[in-house]
């Protein structure tokens, strides 16, 4: 009976392509959470500090003389938005700076960053220190009212960029371990010193038809007949 022994067969290219596919797949579908995230990242933190210079609110102060239309910004009355949407716009650029559990705690802070911004906003809609405080400096009086207060639109623009941060943050968290970090090509090889070369290259056989190269090799202290 004759002995058979198991060869192992090349793979064949639609062997290698079918093997390749899931990790295609895989790039491609944390690729689209990716984009995304810095879409929505981005475009929340504009909005959130547009707004946020924006007039929030409009009313008028009585005098004896008459009323004084009376307005105040987004900045007038809280500054919070603004300021968390800075810091949103700085933890998406550094959710790709870390790795790891960096990139969890930093994903965390993007989602909260949009959390504040929201209601940094929606707690503004109801806020009238800023206009009778811009009326008391009007009219002279620290006690000044303020009537027909109205509310722009501006202030649930900067709630909708927060939202925008939050489902960047959100999507940072479930998909960010799959995304790419930021280029390592001039980080020191592990465990090599700075500016370490790879091995140097073996020395050339010497040519013997060449005396000048045995020369050089006995100069070496090498057999050129080796």
């Amino acid at each position: 009976m004759e002995d058979v022994s198991a060869v192992p067969q090349p793979r064949t290219d639609a062997a290698e392509a079918e093997a390749a596919a899931p990790a295609a797949k895989s790039g491609t579908g944390a690729r689209k959470p990716l984009a995304l995230a810095l879409l929505l990242g981005a475009l929340g933190a504009a909005l959130a500090l547009l707004s946020s210079g924006r007039t929030w609110a409009t009313a008028t102060a009585v005098v004896a003389q008459g009323e004084l239309p009376q307005k105040a910004s987004g900045q007038d009355i809280t500054g919070v938005p603004g300021a968390l949407a800075v810091v949103g716009l700085a933890a998406l650029v550094a959710v790709f700076a870390v790795r790891g559990a960096g990139r969890v705690a930093v994903s965390a802070l993007l989602a909260l960053s949009g959390a504040g911004t929201v209601a940094g906003a929606l707690l503004g809609t109801a806020d009238t220190a800023a206009l009778k405080a811009k009326a008391a400096t009007a009219t002279g009086m620290s006690g000044a009212g303020v009537h027909h207060v109205a509310y722009t639109a501006w202030p649930w623009v900067a709630a909708g960029g927060g939202a925008l941060l939050l489902i960047a943050g959100l999507l940072a968290l479930v998909y960010g371990r799959r995304w790419p970090a930021m280029s390592g090509r001039y980080e020191r090889a592990a465990g090599g010193p700075r500016g370490a070369r790879g091995p140097r290259r073996a020395a050339a056989e010497p040519d013997l038809d060449r005396p000048e190269e045995i020369w050089k090799s006995l100069d070496r202290g090498e057999d050129p007949t080796a």
